[in-house]
């Protein structure tokens, strides 16, 4: 048994190392990823920023939880697109006629987007820095929100697995982040809730971005979180769960 759990996690090594290259040899990947976000954080700062009560001085601050949760939807879409290349090309194929396990082809794309998507972040997190942002957190609090990014991006990411694996097309395996992305605009991301209509407010409400982007900014905020944290991890884990389930049936269909 522990030499099956060793050839798994070299097998998942060298897997997550050739996607890590990929990435390394296409660094527009990253930088699309950052860019549209860092767009909008100082298109609503430096534009609507004024415009916008939420019942704080500093507009950043309450801004860059939604932008992240944006950032780590926009990078999702390139697991799918990437996954599906593999797929067309018959590289799936060549990695099952190898003594390998099979589930590290997928493990390997999936720790590709933990980490591209964590390098993302932390270069929105400096630009945020730049525009005013100020955190009075403290390690753990850190060390929370790090983990909460990580929940939501793994959910994120088995969705685009489900993507990468059942798309048609190219641009059908990276089209399915769009709703993603447009979550965070109807959520209390950039305006508090209390502001939409009824109908609007009940959704932003009780959808799963508003419970992230609220504990977030509890967290960043050195404020108590309450029963959001609770939420917002309930939402990720079972959205990755579900997600996850169906993923390894599209897999084993494709296989």
């Amino acid at each position: 048994m522990e030499t099956i759990k060793n050839y798994f996690f070299r097998d998942m090594g060298v897997m997550l190392g050739r996607s890590m290259r990929h990435i390394l040899r296409s660094m527009d990947t990253i930088i699309t990823v950052t860019i549209m976000p860092i767009m909008f954080m100082l298109l609503f700062v430096y534009v609507f920023g004024g415009a916008i009560k939420t019942g704080t001085d500093n507009y950043v601050n309450y801004l860059l939880p939604g932008i992240l949760l944006i950032a780590i939807a926009t990078g999702i879409s390139y697991t799918a697109y990437r996954l599906f290349i593999d797929m067309q090309r018959g590289i799936l194929e060549r990695f099952h006629s190898m003594p390998i396990a099979r589930s590290t082809v997928l493990w390997g794309h999936v720790l590709t987007s933990l980490v591209s998507n964590a390098i993302s972040v932390v270069v929105i997190i400096l630009v945020a820095l730049m525009m005013g942002f100020r955190s009075s957190a403290g390690v753990l609090s850190w060390l929370a929100v790090a983990g909460i990014l990580a929940l939501f991006t793994l959910a994120l990411t088995w969705i685009a697995v489900i993507a990468g694996l059942s798309a048609k097309s190219v641009d059908g395996a990276s089209a399915f982040s769009y709703p993603i992305i447009f979550l965070p605009f109807i959520s209390s991301a950039f305006v508090p809730t209390q502001s939409m209509p009824g109908p609007v407010r009940a959704f932003a409400e009780h959808q799963p971005v508003t419970s992230i982007v609220e504990t977030i900014r509890a967290l960043l905020s050195n404020q108590p979180v309450g029963n959001e944290i609770w939420v917002a991890i309930a939402w990720c884990v079972g959205i990755m769960l579900v997600a996850y389930i169906f993923a390894m049936r599209a897999y084993q269909k494709r296989v």
